[in-house]
């Protein structure tokens, strides 16, 4: 659920984009908006009947149906190597299972609000990130500022100024990290996985079979088999991985192809807004004025700090 920077694939040789597309790129920029926004709720409704990595071992196994189904499609088969699959091991990891497992843990004790709202953080951690990972990634004053203005957004948010009080400290601080997880996450792909020749499906399909195969390993030793099938969340988590996990990854790939990554990583600021509103709309969570106010600081900063200096002329 987060759309923060270029995918692996893409740095790792994307395909061309097809030359005639059935819908307007707008009109699937806006499903992934609403695919990723909904996806909390989704989540939320999933722990309310399963353990979280219970809802996390579900979304990443239809995820990756969904995404073999396209690679048998398109007859594209999985990356080779050793070295490759070894550094695939560890992006599913931060990218995947670390930050799935993350958030659904975060929802049995926050909203569905708060979660989204603290999704759209990335931004932020990745730019405080990438200034010390990534020695091509060299400050501005417009960025460092963002960076400010974005935490001081988050502190809205958590209501600082009360003593951050009726928050769940522990459920925030999980969902921040899952946050955080994405950017570690995309730099450590930066710096392993630039240029393998793979496609974008074949990398992303490898890494979400990886992620599949940590949780079917972890589940079990922390989990019990339920008592009883809830239909309802069972169909939550379906549609988490199916459309927020498979299908979303495709839709992003497909924008980044056609616009490229400045235009399809704006989805990021679009997810917290439909994510707060289907929480508060469907789910009944209470909504106060710092949330909304809190969220637009966060969004404002978080489109600073993408901002680049413009290359100087010689």
């Amino acid at each position: 659920m987060s759309a923060v920077t270029t995918p692996p694939g893409r740095l790792a040789g994307a395909p061309s984009a097809p030359a005639r597309r059935r819908l307007d790129w707008r009109l699937r920029f806006a499903a992934l908006s609403l695919i990723w926004g909904f996806s909390f709720l989704l989540i939320k409704v999933g722990t309310g009947a399963y353990a979280p990595f219970q809802v996390t071992l579900g979304r990443l196994l239809f995820g990756t149906a969904v995404l073999a189904a396209a690679m048998a499609v398109r007859r594209e088969r999985l990356p080779r190597g050793v070295r490759v699959w070894g550094h695939l091991t560890v992006a599913a990891f931060l990218l995947n299972a670390l930050p799935f497992s993350l958030f659904a843990y975060a929802e049995l004790t926050i909203p569905s609000t708060l979660a989204g709202i603290c999704n759209a953080t990335s931004p932020l951690w990745g730019m405080a990130l990438s200034l010390i990972a990534l020695s091509e990634d060299r400050p501005t004053r417009v960025r460092v500022a963002g960076l400010g203005l974005g935490f001081l957004g988050v502190l809205t948010v958590l209501g600082a100024w009360q003593g951050f009080h009726g928050l769940d400290a522990i459920g925030t601080a999980l969902a921040l990290l899952g946050s955080l997880s994405y950017p570690v996450g995309w730099i450590y792909v930066r710096r392993t996985l630039v240029r393998t020749g793979d496609s974008n499906l074949s990398m992303t399909g490898a890494q979400l079979l990886l992620a599949t195969v940590q949780l079917a390993v972890v589940t079990p030793l922390f989990t019990t088999v339920p008592t009883r099938v809830s239909v309802g969340p069972l169909l939550a988590i379906a549609a988490l991985g199916a459309l927020g996990t498979g299908l979303a990854v495709l839709l992003q790939y497909g924008l980044v192809a056609e616009v490229g990554p400045t235009t399809a990583q704006m989805v990021t600021y679009f997810i917290p807004v439909i994510a707060t509103a289907a929480g508060v709309a469907l789910l009944g969570e209470a909504l106060t004025w710092s949330t909304p106010v809190g969220a637009l600081i966060v969004l404002t900063g978080a489109a600073l700090t993408q901002l680049r200096p413009k290359p100087r002329r010689t």
